[in-house]
């Protein structure tokens, strides 16, 4: 059991960070240390990060209290002007063997803020993490930071420029953690389609898709976190179209329906493209669903902005839903655009979600009474390959890979048994639908 405690907010790629924290922390002899690792995607994610805060120095009221992440990062001032806080730790530094040394001795402590310019820094080197705590799917990183400049996003201030992580470090991580008996790996980034943009002849996302399955026979499933549906190559495509064990499930960054609101967001795809790609993928891979990060009210848009992308949602058949209602950063462009009333964003964010609630009903009534193979994350619980969550009637090991026959719905999840007398190995879902099951 790790010396130091973590509370992880945000993305996984803060999750695979705290990870790497936590055996840094470990080797170096780190105790009596909280560490909050925050979010600043949304104004929201900020507010929880002081929450968070707040509640492990009453936890821990004898503890000294790092807060690092992109929150931190951003902000490091206020932070550190919190008197639950003893040091704001960078995100060009919570990685750096150095930087927990120093905390491990305290000399780190007489230094209330170590933040850097994000910005400056250089290609980032492969972290090696060997578990992930209770967690049966692995978390890689193959990529930081983010070269776009979305009118509503603060994130690049957080993370700085995209930065890769080489494929044979990538590869060799997960050779690891197969090794270790992980059974899906899902790869983690800020702007993951952007991976290979400042490596030697510029490689993309799908090429280093291909080199894993290749080059790590063992590994069962291979699944990515939200992509840029614009920069899905072509070599990926291939992968979603031939490789059984790249997961079909799309975690897509939509943000809108509307083609005026995608602009004004700086968004580099148009709700043509979206429909296009979902289209295709779907040619490709019949099984495959779709995810997709929506942001409601964004400034200037109108009612029938925001039918666009109700529609949106209904044409490319979105399963599942992350719904943002628009919050204003400081110092981002979209805080300067005429703003939508406040009311008015709670009533469309709530009608997203709605719709997201049909879909995702209609994509988990696709698969009862169908056979399908799932990851067990608990005795009773597990994921589809779509990632649809099921809950399962019988004992399973954590970890491990079982067919189970869906038996209904239960709430925002599948019901099924394990299924009994199936010999050889598990089938796709997809099998079942080409035949009719």
């Amino acid at each position: 059991m790790s010396a130091t405690e973590f509370e992880t907010l945000g993305c996984r790629l803060n999750s695979f960070e705290s990870a790497a924290m936590r055996e840094l922390a470990d080797r170096e002899g780190v105790t009596g240390a909280v560490v909050v690792n925050t979010c600043a995607v949304t104004a929201e994610a900020v507010r929880k990060s002081r929450r968070a805060i707040r509640r492990m120095r009453r936890e821990f009221p004898d503890s000294k209290l790092v807060a690092t992440g992109c929150a931190a990062q951003i902000d490091p001032e206020s932070f550190g002007r919190m008197d639950e806080v003893d040091l704001v730790l960078g995100n060009d530094r919570k990685l750096s063997t150095e930087a927990w040394r120093d905390i491990a001795s305290g000399r780190s402590w007489e230094r209330r803020v170590l933040v850097d310019d994000v910005m400056r820094q250089g290609r980032i080197a492969s972290r090696p993490v060997s578990g992930f705590g209770g967690r049966t799917r692995a978390l890689v990183q193959v990529q930081n930071g983010c070269d776009h400049r979305c009118t509503f996003c603060i994130i690049p201030y957080g993370r700085g420029n995209a930065r890769s992580v080489d494929a044979a470090s990538v590869v060799e991580q997960i050779q690891l953690l197969v090794g270790r008996g992980f059974r899906e790996v899902v790869l983690t980034g800020v702007d993951i389609t952007s991976w290979g943009s400042d490596l030697p002849g510029t490689p993309m996302l799908g090429s280093l898709v291909l080199r894993i399955l290749r080059n790590v026979d063992d590994l069962e499933r291979l699944r990515l976190s939200s992509i840029d549906p614009v920069e899905i190559d072509r070599d990926l495509k291939r992968a979603i179209a031939e490789e059984d064990r790249f997961m079909p499930h799309l975690h897509l960054s939509l943000q809108a329906g509307d083609n005026m609101i995608l602009k004004r967001m700086k968004r580099r795809h148009s709700r043509e493209d979206a429909t296009g790609i979902c289209d295709q993928l779907r040619d490709l891979r019949p099984d495959i669903a779709f995810g997709a990060d929506l942001i409601a009210g964004f400034p200037t848009e109108t009612d029938e902005m925001f039918e666009n992308t109700e529609r949106l949602v209904r044409e490319c058949d979105i399963a599942w839903l992350h719904v943002f209602p628009f919050n204003p950063r400081p110092g981002t462009p979209a805080a300067r655009m005429p703003q939508v009333p406040r009311n008015k964003i709670a009533e469309r964010a709530a009608r997203l979600r709605e719709l997201g609630r049909t879909q995702a009903e209609a994509e988990l009534r696709r698969w009862v009474n169908r056979t399908c193979k799932v990851l067990a994350e608990s005795e009773s619980a597990g994921r589809t390959e779509q990632f649809a969550e099921v809950i399962i009637d019988g004992n399973l090991e954590p970890g491990s890979l079982a067919e189970v026959r869906m038996t209904g719905i239960d709430g925002n999840r599948l019901a099924g048994t394990v299924a009994e007398g199936i010999g050889g190995l598990p089938q796709r879902c997809s099998r079942f639908l080409e035949q009719g099951h």
